[in-house]
Formats: structure tokens, sequence, C-alpha cells
């Protein structure tokens, strides 16, 4: 009976942990913090990106997912700007943890001069 009665508690403990009703803690360099933070934190990762065109001008753009997004861009689902301006190589990618930060990124790259945005680029190499 007893055994049973484990089995059923490990069975209920593992229902509640995939529920994320019950907390693991996990160590990592930022901290403390359980396996549904951390795999929640994975889902929510954004990417700003720097693509450079086949005419040699770049495009900067934000995503969850940059070789999907290069995809749609190469069959002409992305951005105006990258139409009939392909193919492209993906020259800079940096990830953030909120869409906001990416987009405050992305706004302070596209601001750049010429000469800026290749020495990040470079830089990031």
């Amino acid at each position: 009976m007893t055994r049973l009665r484990n089995f059923e508690t490990t069975i209920l403990d593992s229902a509640l942990f995939l529920a994320g009703k019950i907390k693991v803690a996990n160590y990592n360099v930022s901290g403390l913090q359980t396996l549904a933070e951390l795999a929640q934190l994975a889902k929510n990762k954004w990417f700003v990106y720097i693509l450079e065109c086949s005419d040699k001008t770049f495009y900067t753009g934000i995503t969850k997912d940059v070789e999907r997004r290069i995809n749609e861009h190469g069959t002409n689902k992305g951005a105006k700007y990258t139409h009939q301006r392909g193919p492209f190589r993906l020259v800079y990618k940096a990830s953030f943890a909120s869409r906001s930060l990416a987009s405050k990124e992305e706004y302070r790259i596209k601001s750049l001069c010429l000469k800026d945005k290749i020495n990040l680029i470079e830089s990031a190499c």
C-alpha cells in the first residue's frame, strides 16, 4: 500500500510540475530561477537582425525566429524593402528578453550612419 501511495504521489508531483504548479530551482548565472521561468524566457526571446542585400544595402528587423523571417524575405512575404534585393546574407544577430527591448535596439541601429552600422557588424564577428 505504501509503495502504491508513493507512486501516486510521484505521478501527482510530476503532473503538477508539468502544469507549472511546482517550482524547481535551477541555478544559472542570472541567479535562482525555476525551470518554468527559464522555459518561458527561451520562448520569449526576440532577435534584432541585419541582412546584407544583394545590392550591398542593409535591412534591419526584429523577429522571434530569424531563419523563418529570412525565408519570408526571400519569398517576398517580408518587408517591401527586401523585394527584388535578394539573396540575403545574415550579418548581425542579437537576442533580447522582450519585444520592447528588441524594438528599441532596432530603432537605434536604424538611426546609425552606414559607417557605424558596418562597425557594429564587424564587432559582432
